[in-house]
């Protein structure tokens, strides 16, 4: 949610799709489930951590922010969602957490990621995989190398926007 809101805070058109359900009183309404489990209970035993809100929920509520239904289907830049319908999309990111299954339903999954779902690609290039696809935090370098991976990210999806841009004008 965080990646939504500042993405919203510097001018990007927004949506997210909420692959696990949390909690911030009856956000049902905005598209957002209720987890089954206390926020500890489950960070102790499936180890994901509980979400806090740094102004996200906010935005959803306002309509800045969408919240999608799940995703059916990702071709280049259309996703097809499960409610049938479809939209373009610039650039998709996908916050995964702390424990990469990707390789386990991404198409091709299993030519980018590792077994245990590190990327294939070796640093300091293990940010920018294949077919548009980036990954932050894979650097074992903490803040500092996910900072470092957000801003190669952002300045590749910005040449790559400028150079689409040339190319339809």
């Amino acid at each position: 949610m965080e990646i939504a809101y500042d993405l919203f805070n510097h001018g990007a058109n927004t949506s997210i799709v909420a692959r696990s359900p949390f909690k911030f009183g009856d956000v049902s309404k905005y598209g957002i489930g209720r987890p089954k489990e206390a926020p500890f209970y489950r960070k102790a035993v499936t180890g994901r951590s509980p979400t806090i809100d740094v102004g996200a929920m906010e935005k959803i509520k306002s309509g800045d922010i969408q919240v999608l239904p799940p995703i059916r289907k990702i071709n280049r830049k259309e996703i097809s969602f499960e409610n049938g319908e479809s939209n373009q999309y610039d650039a998709i990111i996908f916050a995964t957490g702390y424990r990469g299954t990707v390789r386990n339903w991404l198409k091709g999954g299993k030519e980018v990621f590792k077994e245990k779902g590190m990327p294939t690609q070796s640093f300091p290039n293990h940010w920018k995989g294949i077919n548009g696809i980036y990954y932050a935090g894979f650097s074992s370098m903490g803040l500092m190398g996910i900072s470092s991976d957000a801003q190669n990210i952002a300045r590749d999806i910005s040449l790559f926007l400028i150079k689409d841009a040339k190319e339809i004008h």
